[in-house]
């Protein structure tokens, strides 16, 4: 039977993320939005030792196993904790020090000996480029190995985090003849002489949270900074499974980008709610939907769609948790979520009229925020190819 309720374990971490976005992140979160390219926050930083702490209290546990096997473990639990945070801040979510998208593929693919080296580093990560975007595979950036080390020439734009975190992963290429399959991901760390953050980017939306455009000239790390192996496989099969390897990062994180948005989709709808029950619009429930106002029918279908976008996404969450496959639920849940976060934070600003585009309420920030998560981790269009590409058993030769 499917339980639908979240355990205790994951109720209490609830609590504590949205404790945290309605104390903290909701009164600061116009101030830094008006503060562009400024330091780390300084009320962020006892937040990162506080989630420090919390995760060092859990030590190796993270399994959150059950009696029958089944697990809510740390993909559940960023899933959930970050839907509230977002609910407070997108923006200042992201700046939080010590867990960047760099880290995800630490964990995703470093070995033992890595994960111990760079885990408690704030890493970020660096894949698109200016010829480069939504397809992976097409990066230029290139590793030549020489001696001990190898030797990083490139450029990167739109790292989150790429100019506040202590290293950054970076995605090359072994052999741009061979294609995706000599894609690889390299952990360099700032101070590397070489690599330079050229500029951080003026942007409509989680204006506090930097990203960065970094260039590599010849730029050398030790040999053992490559995540997983530095072979470049000899046929078609091992190529796809290895560039499937680099792209397990994904298949975490995209379900998190898709609870950022039901965070700040959610937000956006209790707003609108509270002020349309001002002017004596008060969406109960108590008719039908044929009988209630275009106002009242419209926060229900929002509601409807945001619902179903969360069930979407913890599914994705509860399948890696369980070691399952899923890659096709991350790109599902990440489709629909951010879509229907960009849907439902416009029709808020649109439903509250002047309230909703002025800077009376969060309403027109969260709108602005909203737009990036339909977009970083892989456009809209770049997740239902995916999912196409799963549901019709396609490889990426076959549907492009």
């Amino acid at each position: 039977m499917i339980n639908l309720e979240l355990p205790k374990k994951l109720v209490q971490a609830q609590g504590m993320a949205h404790q945290l976005a309605a104390n903290m992140f909701r009164p600061i979160a116009r101030k830094y939005d008006k503060i562009e390219h400024c330091d780390t926050p300084e009320e962020l930083k006892p937040v990162a030792q506080m989630i420090a702490a919390a995760g060092s209290m859990r030590g190796g546990d993270k399994s959150g196993g059950s009696d029958d096997g089944v697990k809510n473990g740390s993909n559940m639990m960023g899933i959930v904790s970050m839907e509230e945070m977002c609910w407070g801040c997108t923006g200042l979510t992201l700046s939080i020090p010590g867990a960047g998208l760099g880290n995800a593929a630490i964990a995703a693919v470093g070995s033992k000996e890595q994960k111990e080296k760079f885990g408690k580093l704030y890493c970020a990560m660096a894949i698109t480029e200016p010829g480069a975007g939504s397809d992976s595979a097409a990066v230029q950036t290139t590793a030549v190995l020489d001696g001990d080390e190898w030797v990083i020439n490139g450029e990167k734009i739109f790292a989150t985090a790429g100019e506040r975190g202590d290293a950054v992963v970076v995605w090359a290429t072994l052999d741009k003849s061979i294609g995706k399959a000599a894609i690889k991901s390299f952990v360099v760390e700032h101070g590397t002489p070489g690599m330079e953050v050229v500029r951080c980017e003026d942007k409509m939306g989680l204006r506090v949270s930097d990203t960065a455009a970094i260039t590599f000239t010849d730029c050398r790390i030790p040999k053992e900074n490559i995540l997983g192996s530095a072979e470049i496989a000899d046929t078609a099969a091992a190529r796809k499974k290895a560039f499937g390897g680099v792209m397990q990062t994904f298949d975490n994180t995209r379900p998190q980008v898709a609870a950022m948005a039901l965070g700040v989709a959610r937000g956006a709808l209790e707003i609108t709610r509270e002020i349309l029950e001002k002017e004596g619009v008060n969406a109960d429930y108590s008719e039908g939907f044929n009988h209630s106002s275009l106002l009242e029918t419209e926060i229900y279908r929002m509601e409807a769609e945001l619902e179903s976008a969360r069930l979407l996404t913890l599914k994705a969450a509860w399948m890696a948790d369980n070691k399952q496959p899923n890659s096709k639920e991350a790109s599902i849940c990440k489709a629909k979520a951010g879509r229907v976060g960009n849907e439902i934070t416009l029709r808020c600003v649109e439903l509250c009229g002047s309230l909703g585009y002025s800077e009376s309420y969060l309403l027109e920030k969260f709108a602005r925020d909203s737009k990036i998560l339909d977009i970083f981790e892989g456009t809209q269009q770049i997740q239902q190819l995916i999912i196409a590409r799963h549901v019709l058993g396609k490889s990426s030769q076959d549907l492009k």
